[in-house]
């Protein structure tokens, strides 16, 4: 069997002739140049070599050491940062609502505690009728299930975690049941994240504080802790417990796998929280899994999972990764793994519940009678609305926080109004915003893939290799043998670029229009009618998985146009480019291109930017509407008017500039004049 090339098949895409004149430049600009599923192939192995494994150890105490270097780690770089340094030595309120009447064996009470400032949870408290002493403690977490707590599967766990004489708190989650308003919507944390505070702080302190509710408990025994949930419940499952030493028992049930599993398997890629920025510069999840050694640890997955997490490509990597820890401790009887055949699908069923309480017995009451068996209860299961807990009026979300936060921000200087002190202000920022965006010098290779002419236009395609990891698509248009190169790239891709390309043409330009990553033919899709994975375009899950492993959607943008400028220029040999970008969000990335790169760049134009960056928080936008908007701490570093400010003094054309951006960037001038050019930007 013949196997041909990328380079062989974009090439075979493209005809060998063409018709004497076209004037329709659209079709030649969106033409294929690098094919199908080339760009998310480049993710996933770009991801795959930069996810940490997890090392091999010589003893427990080296492993101890480890674990707890990673843990503070966590903590500190990916859970409290920002403005959630401040919520993590908040003290958590508790109030106790009343009761609501239980079963036999069992009572049930309703509270409420305060998460972080301002924010409050809802939660019922299960405790068995009379105590002997102490008991164990279990946290009831919960996944992507709209009745939240009130999930009957859940209700009748708690119920028989009461029954068997343990205490259970089932807590709501953000964006679930009673916590399900718009503004917890989980694509809405990285509103926090775009002002330098960590969007996972929330997830985590609901998570947290539950332990705090049960450890406060008289009758709460803290060397018995136990966490489990489903789903997204898993998800908190095993965050919490690697991370909070208290948790001595943990059971996830169908809600992670490593990072390079999700990979491959883009329906486990999971939402915003899940792949929280640069979790995966310290720690994959198999990490986490390795981290509970030497504490009893089970995982369980259902063998046909018809959500996420399939118990057959989740388990094994885990189970490899964590097993030599909990063997140095002598404890490899401590991890243990379920797999649920009956239903099989995403469940947290009697079969599953029966393992975790097995678990229990095991490892909570060893060498005592347990029994294990389900205490039937379904019929003790209430409705939503008895189980409603009143919450205080203007409770914050993620929406919220970011807003009270933004309005601070950003952190940056007044620009002054000499030149000196411009240009030292510059300089600042630009080193500022290099880190933020994670910015990265590329070298550029290019690979030519054909050429064609229409009429009096000579059309070439290439693939133009940016550093070792990445393909930027780029067509090029020329007539004659242009004196000026111009850049172009635009929001819907390359031949949405087609009438600002044609106009370049006339005036004289060689146009190279580009889709740099996450746009057009460089989106990060399995295309569909692709065998090997169902159509998957959720590409902003896989700019999730970048910022993860430490990089920015922004940061890569930016990185690359910058270096095609930089390939144009010495190509060429024709003086700076003019960088032309058509929509708000390549008009982001060229901005940031531009300030960062001085020499290549010698003029830019923008279109329809945005007047501030808060208008996605003011708007309440979503991370999958503009994910390189969501850039960590960019507002805490800059604002659109900063950023544009960076071009001075080279020429900057800011067009389809609305109300606000015209109002906010009228500073522009100033900027200009004090570096002895006279210029607006929005004329």
């Amino acid at each position: 069997m013949t196997r041909l090339s990328l380079a062989a098949v974009a090439a075979a895409l493209l005809p060998s002739t063409l018709p004497a004149a076209d004037p329709d430049l659209a079709a030649y600009l969106g033409k294929p140049v690098i094919g199908p599923r080339h760009t998310v192939n480049e993710v996933i192995e770009y991801c795959d070599a930069r996810i940490p494994a997890v090392p091999v150890l010589k003893d427990a105490n080296d492993w101890r050491a480890f674990a707890d270097k990673t843990r503070a780690d966590v903590l500190a770089n990916v859970v409290f940062r920002g403005e959630a340094a401040k919520w993590r030595d908040h003290k958590v309120k508790v109030e106790r609502l009343g009761t609501l009447p239980g079963g036999e064996g069992y009572k049930l009470t309703k509270l409420r505690y305060e998460a972080l400032p301002g924010f409050w949870v809802p939660a019922l408290l299960y405790e068995p009728e009379k105590f002997a002493g102490k008991v164990p403690v279990v946290l009831n977490v919960n996944g992507h299930d709209g009745v939240g707590k009130a999930a009957p599967y859940k209700q009748v766990r708690c119920v028989n975690l009461a029954r068997k004489g343990l205490i259970a708190l089932n807590v709501e989650w953000v964006g679930m049941g009673q916590l399900r308003g718009d503004g917890f919507n989980h694509a809405k944390m990285n509103q926090l994240d775009l002002c330098g505070t960590s969007g996972l702080a929330p997830f985590y302190l609901n998570m947290y504080r539950g332990i705090d509710v049960l450890l406060a408990h008289p009758n709460g025994d803290p060397t018995r802790v136990a966490v489990t949930g489903l789903s997204g419940g898993g998800w908190q499952t095993i965050v919490l417990s690697s991370l909070d030493t208290r948790v001595t028992l943990t059971n996830p049930v169908a809600g992670y796998s490593s990072f390079r599993t999700r990979a491959r398997h883009p329906k486990d890629l999971g939402d915003s929280e899940q792949t929280p920025t640069d979790l995966a510069v310290y720690a994959d999840y198999a990490t986490l899994t390795a981290m509970m050694a030497p504490r009893p640890t089970l995982l369980t997955n259902n063998a046909t999972d018809n959500c996420c997490f399939e118990s057959g490509y989740t388990l094994p990597p885990l189970l490899r990764a964590a097993e030599p820890a909990f063997r140095l401790f002598g404890r490899a009887d401590a991890l243990r793994s379920h797999v649920n055949h009956d239903p099989g699908d995403h469940n947290y069923g009697r079969d599953n519940r029966e393992a975790f309480y097995r678990m229990i017995g095991d490892f909570f009451y060893p060498g005592e009678k347990f029994d294990a068996k389900e205490i039937p209860s379904d019929d003790e299961a209430k409705k939503p609305p008895e189980l409603t807990i009143e919450l205080p009026e203007g409770n914050k979300d993620f929406h919220t926080l970011a807003r009270d936060i933004a309005a601070k921000l950003p952190n940056v200087p007044a620009i002054p109004d000499d030149r000196a002190g411009v240009e030292k202000w510059q300089t600042t920022l630009r080193e500022k915003l290099r880190s933020v965006v994670k910015y990265k010098e590329f070298a550029v290779r290019p690979e030519p893939n054909g050429t064609e002419t229409v009429g009096d236009v000579t059309v070439t395609y290439r693939r133009l290799r940016i550093g070792n990891d990445w393909t930027v698509p780029a067509v090029e248009l020329a007539r004659g043998t242009p004196k000026r190169t111009a850049v172009v790239l635009a929001d819907g891709g390359r031949k949405a670029a087609a009438a600002k390309a044609a106009a370049l043409l006339a005036d004289g330009y060689r146009v190279i229009a580009i889709d740099p990553l996450g746009v057009g033919e460089a989106r990060m899709i399995h295309p569909a009618g692709d065998q090997r994975e169902p159509k998957f375009d959720r590409d902003e899950l896989y700019a999730l998985l970048l910022s993860t492993i430490g990089d920015r959607l922004l940061g890569l943008q930016a990185s690359q146009t910058a270096a095609v400028c930089r390939w144009a220029v010495a190509e060429y040999n024709a003086g700076p480019v003019r960088l032309v970008a058509v929509g708000p969000r390549v008009s982001l990335a060229v901005l940031v291109a531009a300030g960062l790169e001085q020499k290549a760049i010698g003029s830019v134009e923008a279109s329809n930017l945005p007047g501030s960056l808060k208008e996605a928080i003011e708007r309440n936008r979503s991370y999958n509407e503009s994910p390189e908007v969501f850039c960590f701490g960019l507002l805490e570093a800059a604002d659109v008017p900063q950023l544009a400010s960076l071009c001075a003094p080279r020429p900057l054309s800011v067009t389809d500039a609305g109300e606000r951006a015209r109002k906010e960037l009228a500073g522009l001038k100033a900027v200009y004049s004090a570096l002895g050019t006279e210029h607006d930007p929005l004329k």
